[in-house]
């Protein structure tokens, strides 16, 4: 393994973060943090508690989930995004570099950011809730699992883009949407039939009730079928990856 092309990849993605830190951390822990404000004064009060717990505990997974999803493609995709746009990218596939090792540094670096930036609002929602992890080594596991799996969907979409807007397509119009009906705010045993059966068929489900249960202790959903989608999606996004270096899709164009 070409250790030192790695860093070089991982190196000057982190250095790009450094140099946005705004943009990369500031930004997303401060709309969170808005979240919190407007969650927990508008429904907090109303709702006295979900499964056991204060509702701002109980909102604490959902939306760490909704930031890790969100910035883990972001970072990704812009990421191997702008060498493409750039012309550089002919550079890193002329190195001596595996695909392996070129997208080992990509969403190492994504991934990187985004536990990073999980690891601060969890932090930061210690200030706002009574918080308490109820298994934090599973917790540590899950972020750390559902930021390379979104980093490397992140990848597949940096490389399926013709343009800067479509970096933008899936994270809004596809993953933010599902991630609030995915349980991030509510419990998805309290919704009626058959919205309840219909709910179970967004992925997003599984991985945010496999974040509450580290936290909680409990969830909607078994951590062992969250975890087994979580790592059912990264498989995907793997075999996609390894396809697009196979065929040179819009990496070679």
């Amino acid at each position: 393994m070409n250790v030192h092309a790695v860093r070089a990849i991982y190196g000057f993605e982190m250095a790009r973060t450094l140099r946005t830190v705004t943009q990369s951390i500031v930004s997303p822990v401060l709309s969170t943090s808005l979240y919190f404000v407007v969650f927990g004064a508008a429904l907090g009060s109303r709702i006295q508690s979900v499964d056991g717990v204060s509702y701002g505990a109980f909102i604490v997974p959902g939306l760490v989930m909704l930031s890790l999803l969100t910035q883990s493609i972001a970072n990704a995709s812009f990421g191997i995004y702008f060498p493409r746009f750039t012309g550089t990218i002919y550079e890193i596939l002329s190195a001596p570099i595996s695909a392996f090792e070129i997208v080992a540094g990509y969403v190492g670096a994504a991934a990187t950011k985004s536990i990073v930036l999980g690891l601060i609002i969890i932090a930061t929602s210690a200030l706002f809730v009574p918080l308490h992890v109820e298994h934090p080594l599973w917790m540590l596991v899950a972020l750390v699992l559902t930021s390379v799996t979104f980093s490397a969907f992140g990848f597949v979409i940096g490389i399926w883009a013709d343009g800067f807007e479509k970096l933008q397509l899936v994270p809004l119009l596809i993953v933010t949407p599902l991630t609030f009906l995915g349980g991030s705010f509510y419990s998805i045993d309290s919704l009626p039939s058959p919205w309840r059966e219909v709910a179970y068929l967004n992925p997003v489900v599984y991985l945010v009730n496999g974040f509450r249960w580290s936290f909680l202790g409990h969830a909607d959903v078994p951590p062992e079928v969250s975890f087994g989608m979580t790592l059912a999606i990264l498989a995907l996004c793997a075999g996609l990856i390894a396809w697009i270096f196979r065929t040179g899709y819009r990496l070679k164009t």
